[in-house]
């Protein structure tokens, strides 16, 4: 099998400019647990890309920033909305609702976007003591199915959420990719359009390891530097995750890596396109390509290069680029589709 492939820009290795910035922290001593000059420059610069009331909290991994971030809102006897294919409702093993008991309402959509006529059929139950109340809607950007919401579509979701006292949590494990593809800085599609809480991703764009969950309107509950460190995600060498950041954050780092990665999906969406037996089942706004693929040949495909397959009763596969995905691996993965056709 192939070093490389399209399963998932997890698989990825570490960016080596983020690889450098590791080994440059990894000198001396520091305070621990964000007590440290790193992390405390980092929390300036991730005010100069969402707001000066922004809040963030350096956690370990998506799930747990989303489940911490979700958590700080939400009491036992409530339930998030959220698209059927979301993160926290396929594939966090029920963490969101274990740790913070919660109900999880999943929406089905056609593109991975919620919409509020979604939305609205789960708006039901408010102050009926024999149901759980709806009290977050969870959106992701980029969605899951590689789409993405424009910044008045969130704004939309954002103001009808805050009319009925809930709150908006996003899921931005790939909001990098979202921002390039959108052209457009991290705020203008958060803080700008009234998220209150986002979980900031970057591993899967060229981080080893680490996320924020920033709260961005100044809206952090006293009580979540203990419900971070209950939740097991207070690292204690914090300069580790926030020396990545740092550099992340810097020269637009994130912005090459993300469009890089867009780039790469668009042009492998273009030249499968042009085999009469593939079809482009979703609009590739990120780094993301879901095809329908003649069910035979994909074993064989996946001898060479990794990827997964998505929905097999239809036959769609999912194919992700990195930051270092190249043009000629693409070239060559389609080569082997017609090859095998």
């Amino acid at each position: 099998m192939s070093s490389k492939g399209f399963a998932s820009d997890n698989n990825s290795g570490v960016h080596p400019e983020i690889m450098f910035a590791l080994s440059e922290v990894n000198k001396g001593h520091t305070e621990a647990y964000g007590n440290d000059t790193y992390t405390e420059e980092i929390n300036k610069t991730i005010r100069q890309h969402f707001g000066q009331q922004a809040e963030p909290y350096f956690v370990f991994l998506g799930t747990g920033a989303n489940v911490l971030g979700i958590g700080a809102f939400t009491r036992s006897f409530h339930s998030v909305i959220c698209a059927e294919t979301a993160h926290i409702n396929e594939d966090e093993c029920g963490a969101p609702e274990k740790i913070n008991g919660i109900k999880l309402l999943p929406v089905e959509t056609q593109d991975g976007k919620l919409t509020l006529e979604g939305i609205r059929k789960h708006m039901k139950g408010f102050g009926f003591e024999h149901s759980a109340q709806p009290r977050v809607i969870s959106i992701t950007q980029a969605t899951e199915l590689g789409t993405v919401y424009k910044p008045d579509e969130i704004s939309q979701i954002c103001d009808y959420a805050h009319q009925n006292g809930m709150v908006v949590h996003m899921d931005g494990a790939r909001i990098a990719n979202a921002a390039a593809s959108l052209d457009v800085g991290f705020k203008e599609i958060t803080t700008d359009v009234g998220v209150d809480v986002l979980s900031f991703g970057g591993t899967k764009n060229g981080l080893m390891y680490g996320e924020a969950v920033i709260f961005l309107n100044g809206t952090a509950p006293e009580s979540f530097k203990y419900q971070r460190k209950q939740g097991m995600q207070l690292a204690s060498k914090m300069r580790f995750i926030s020396a990545q950041f740092l550099r992340y954050l810097s020269n637009d780092l994130w912005y090459e890596t993300a469009s890089h990665a867009n780039r790469m999906a668009r042009l492998l969406a273009e030249e499968a396109d042009k085999i009469p037996q593939i079809k482009i089942t979703q609009k590739v706004e990120a780094n993301g390509v879901f095809a329908q693929v003649p069910a035979q040949i994909i074993p064989r495909l996946q001898q060479e290069y990794m990827f997964y397959v998505w929905d097999e009763p239809q036959s769609v596969v999912r194919w992700m680029t990195s930051f270092d995905t190249t043009e000629e691996e693409i070239h060559h993965f389609v080569g082997l589709i017609r090859e095998l056709l």
